[in-house]
This record gives structure tokens, C-alpha cells and sequence, in this order.
């Protein structure tokens, strides 16, 4: 009930502030040229202009996108937070600029007297940064006249963000409402007032939010690659305007910046863990050159994460409780899963956020099952509260691992890592083993994952449980979630797995313990797409009788895969425009 009355004070406080804002003056111009710092794809562009809007993971065709109803929240967040504009402009030309143009102009009479959905701070953070970035390109072409209401709104949403930027909620929302506000400040004739005031709460962020290891509580690798690429525009801002950026920001982003390089997979896109994607191609290289971080030294544990690599392969544990507070509500059943990355193709990856694709699919994105590591059948390693889905956010994750280990290990041959979570002790009395070892050329993941119950308490709980079953024993299974371009088939009478990726390498999957291989049906979950992709999972189904449980499995490359392929791009980044929007 306290949720519900918070939610609604803060939502009459947004639209208090912002019909009083519309009465605020209008900037006056901008300070110097606008240069546009945040990038879009040309494909995507095309397709909007064309009146094709993927947004939240829904296709509307319209070319009056104020006209319709938006089939979900995050299509109206999509919408109304203006980042389709990075599109428009990288098609640029003038069938672009002049929808685009028509569209803001659209959004300004029937939302700029401060109505509808869009003003609330990060959305309006959002919109106001896109609106600066790409001015030159929404007021080429007009007079003084018909650029007048745009400053007169940028002028509110400004006035709206100085009110309302601490109603924000920490994390990502409220550093896009501060950055619009630092924004607007440093860029818009008769808003210097507001830069002092935005310096210092970017800077307050930036020490609240983000620990000292670089990590921040959600421990989504995307989040934190926005939060990063916002405080790289806001130095780079504040440079151009020959000011000084506040020291807990610089210290903020050179705290960040080893974390993602770490979280980075060997073909550029981040883990995808805890709610997040692989990210923006190019936006983390382009926010590393603007902060001039250019080491590129990684850690082995970064945000909770154990990373392995060997050649160029790559390998992201989560090695970690998962994230509790407000951030469970996006918090995945991930711990001991992984991901396994050789050269520029995913060939192991968690099935991902399915937020997108409505409340079913992103339960279902969030349990342990849609992750590659152990599951007990029926049970994730946290559980979800029994909570009805609110304007506070998703189901919350309870009762998880409260003990997660990890030992790492470097020889000369291999790296390897040492990890255990006690998630099951509370249901089954049983303790997750994992033991990762990549081999230094980057050709064999060697595994071993163990089911154990370790002590006295341990046992009893276990044998409870099993004699609940009728001593029929506990099913569990391992599950390795293989990306959709990967093509897998059963091999040697069913006893092994190939998979072979688009660049010609060839995988090669065993193992040695009880239980069953199969390969079965999975999805990938990705944003930008109208549903969920099929793809396939490996998955040994065993029993486990007895106090202890062992699989031993390998995944390495076949004898006859070379060393290194030329491997030109991913298929993905070569797609025709239409491309974008397949289902499959």
C-alpha cells in the first residue's frame, strides 16, 4: 500500500511540476554548435522513416506516432524518451530530417504545455539529450519563427528537470535526468543557472550509486554501459564549455571502465546477465575514446563476474549473490551460469531479458532454466515473491544463494575458477559445485559440476526431501543455451554434441556421469526484435540418489578446426534493413 501511495505522489508531483514549467522561459539559442553525440544505425533510420516503429518489442506502422495507442509502457517510454532519433539522423537525409522535424514538432503542441506520458525526469533527461544532440538536424531548413517553440519546450523541460531530477529513482533513470539537466545547462543561452546544481548531483550519483569497485547494485553490464556512456557525454559537455568535471566523476568512469572491458566478450558485446544485453554496437569504444581510457588491462573478477579467457575465447560467470533490494525486481536466477564467446560468435549464452516481450517471457528469462548452468527441477536458485505485478516493477527475487564461493586459479596451461552457491540448501539441502577450467589457447572449456550435501543439517534436509519423493531421487539438469546461429546435431549414437558457428569453427560436446544428453528446444531473448528467436540447448537430465552427484563434461574445438579463422563480421551486422525486424 505504501508502494502504491509512493507511486502516486510521485506521479501528481511529475505532472504538478511539469504544467508549471511550461510557463518557464524559453532558452535562448544554444551557447555554441550542437554536435551530436550519440550514435543510430542507418537501416533503422530507413525503416522509421519509412513509419516503422520497433519499439519495447512491438511493430506499429504509422508515420503520426502521437496518434495511436502505444500497445505497452516500454513502446511509450521508447517513444516519448526520443532515442529513435539517433536513427533518423544517421539516415540524415531530407525524407528523414523532415519526418523526424514533423514528429518533434507533433510532440510539441499536443504534449509541450507539459500533458501526457513523456514528462517524467529520465525520460525527459532522455529526450532532452537527443533533442540537443541532433538540433542542427530538427532546425535545418526552418526560420526563427518555426524553431521558436522548440526552445520555448526545451526551455520547460529543462525548468521541469531542475524540479523534479531527485524523483528519479537511483540508478540509470536518475543519471539520465541529471545529464539532461547538466545538458541543457552547459548548451542552452539563459540555463547556466542550472549547471552548479547539476554538477554536484551527477557528482552525488556518481558516489552513491557506483561502489568502489566500479559495480552498481543491479549488476547489469548494459545498465552500467549506459550510466557510462552518460558520464563520458557530461565530461566531454563540460570540457567544450571549458569547465572542470567534478572529481567523483572522473574517478566514477576511471572506476568503470576496467569493469566493462571485463564484462566484454571477445566479439565486443557485454555478458548478458541480471536484465542485461550485449549493448549498443560501438557505444562502449566510443565513450572509452572520449574519456581517453585507452587501457585495455581486464580483471579476472569484476561486478561479481569471473572472467576467463585462453586465445580468443572468452568465458562470463556470474559469481555472485544476485542483486537484492529494490534491484531483485530485475534480478535474474543467474549464479554459476555462464557464457562462452570464441572469436566474433556467441556459442553459449543465457536466453536474456524477455522484459520486452511482456511479464510471461520475462519470468521466464529470469528463472534458472533459461540460464546455462545446473537447475532442480521445478526450482530456480531464487526464488520469486508472490507478489502481483505493479508500477513498482517485476516480482522481486527471494530466498537466493546467501553463500557464493570463488576460488581462481592461473597455470600455464589453463586458467581456472572454483565457484559453489548454497541456493538449494533451504529446498533440498543440496550445494551447487562448479568447476570451470579454460585451457590458455582458448580450445577446451573442461567442467565439472557436483550436487553435494555437505554436513550433518545438510543430509537430514536431503534425505527428507528424498523420502517425500519415495526414494525416488531429486531430477536435475544441466543446461548449455546456444545462440541461434549456432547449429547443433546429436553425434556418436547420441553421446556427443557438434555445434558449428558461422565462421567454420566446430565444437564438440561430451561428458562422463550419470544422466541423459539431449538437445532440446530453447529461445534467445533479444530487444529490437518482434519475439523471441528459437535456437537450441544441450541438456544432461539426471537423478540424484545419494548425498553427492557429479557430471563431468568438455566442450573444445574439433581436432580439425584451426588455430585461428578469418572470421570477416557477424552476420548480424552485414543484415539487409528488413532484417532487423525478423522474427527468427
Amino acid at each position: 500500500m505504501e508502494h502504491g501511495w509512493s507511486a502516486r505522489r510521485t506521479r501528481w508531483g511529475n505532472r504538478l511540476a511539469a504544467r508549471r514549467s511550461a510557463r518557464a522561459p524559453a532558452a535562448g539559442g544554444f551557447t555554441s554548435q550542437p554536435e551530436p553525440r550519440t550514435i543510430g544505425f542507418y537501416a533503422r533510420g530507413r525503416q522509421l522513416t519509412a513509419g516503422n516503429f520497433l519499439l519495447g518489442g512491438h511493430m506499429v506502422e504509422t508515420h503520426r506516432p502521437w496518434d495511436i495507442e502505444p500497445p505497452s509502457p516500454a513502446f511509450a517510454a521508447e517513444l516519448h524518451g526520443f532515442g529513435w532519433l539517433d536513427h533518423m539522423a544517421a539516415a540524415g537525409d531530407r525524407e528523414a530530417r523532415e519526418a523526424a522535424q514533423g514528429w518533434v514538432t507533433d510532440w510539441i503542441t499536443r504534449y509541450g504545455r507539459g500533458h501526457g506520458p513523456g514528462w517524467v525526469p529520465d525520460l525527459t533527461g532522455r529526450r532532452v539529450i537527443r533533442w540537443i544532440n541532433h538540433a542542427l538536424f530538427l532546425t535545418a531548413g526552418r526560420d526563427g519563427t518555426q524553431n521558436a517553440p522548440f526552445f520555448a519546450t526545451l526551455g520547460a523541460q529543462t525548468a521541469f528537470l531542475a524540479r523534479r531530477w531527485k524523483a528519479a529513482p537511483p540508478g540509470l533513470a536518475r543519471f539520465e535526468a541529471v545529464t539532461g539537466l547538466l545538458y541543457a545547462g552547459l548548451s542552452l543561452i539563459g540555463m547556466a543557472h542550472h549547471v552548479p546544481m547539476a554538477s554536484e548531483a551527477l557528482a552525488s550519483a556518481c558516489a552513491r550509486d557506483i561502489d568502489a569497485e566500479g559495480a552498481i547494485p543491479g549488476r547489469n553490464p548494459e545498465e552500467l554501459l549506459e550510466i557510462f556512456t552518460l558520464l563520458a557525454w557530461a565530461v566531454q559537455a563540460l570540457s567544450d564549455a571549458g569547465k572542470e568535471a567534478p572529481l567523483a566523476l572522473t574517478a566514477a568512469i576511471t572506476r568503470i571502465a576496467p569493469v566493462l572491458r571485463s564484462l566484454r566478450h571477445t566479439d565486443g558485446g557485454l555478458a548478458r546477465f541480471h536484465g542485461g544485453g550485449r549493448g549498443m554496437e560501438g557505444r562502449l569504444d566510443h565513450a572509452l575514446a572520449i574519456t581517453g581510457n585507452t587501457a585495455t588491462a581486464r580483471q579476472r573478477m569484476a561486478m561479481g563476474y569471473v572472467r576467463l579467457d585462453g586465445g580468443r575465447t572468452s568465458v562470463i560467470v556470474d559469481a555472485a549473490r544476485p542483486p537484492a533490494g529494490a534491484a531483485s525486481a530485475r534480478a535474474h536466477a543467474s549464479t554459476l551460469a555462464f557464457e562462452l564467446t570464441s572469436n566474433r560468435r556467441p556459442l553459449v549464452v543465457n536466453c536474456g531479458s524477455g522484459l520486452s516481450f511482456g511479464p510471461e517471457w520475462e519470468k521466464a528469462g529470469r528463472a534458472t532454466l533459461s540460464h546455462s548452468t545446473l537447475s532442480i527441477d521445478g526450482f530456480s536458485s531464487a526464488r520469486f515473491a508472490r507478489v502481483a505485478r505493479t508500477d513498482e516493477g517485476s516480482p522481486p527475487l527471494l530466498d537466493g544463494p546467501q553463500s557464493v564461493t570463488c576460488h581462481i586459479s592461473q597455470e600455464r596451461y589453463a586458467t581456472a575458477a572454483l565457484l559453489s552457491h548454497d541456493g538449494y540448501v533451504p529446498t533440498h539441502g543440496l550445494t551447487h559445485i562448479r568447476n570451470l577450467d579454460l585451457s590458455a589457447d582458448g580450445r577446451a572449456l573442461l567442467g565439472e559440476d557436483t550436487l553435494a550435501a555437505l554436513d550433518t543439517p545438510h543430509r537430514k534436509r536431503f534425505d527428507q526431501v528424498l523420502a517425500a519423493n519415495k526414494l525416488q531421487g531429486t531430477p536435475y539438469a544441466l543446461r548449455f543455451h546456444l545462440h541461434p546461429d549456432a547449429d547443433a546435431s546429436l553425434d556418436m549414437n547420441g553421446s556427443a554434441v557438434s555445434v558449428a558457428l558461422p565462421s567454420g569453427e566446430i565444437w564438440v560436446f561430451r561428458f562422463d556421469g550419470p544422466g541423459k544428453l539431449s538437445l532440446e528446444p530453447s529461445v534467445y531473448l533479444e530487444s529490437g526484435r518482434l519475439a523471441p528467436r528459437p535456437s537450441h540447448q544441450i541438456v544432461i537430465r539426471a537423478v540424484i540418489l545419494d548425498h553427492t552427484s557429479q557430471i563431468n563434461w568438455t566442450l573444445a574445438k574439433a581436432q580439425d578446426t584451426p588455430l585461428a579463422i578469418r572470421d570477416i563480421g557477424r552476420d548480424d551486422d552485414l543484415a539487409f534493413p528488413g532484417d532487423l525486424f525478423a522474427t527468427d
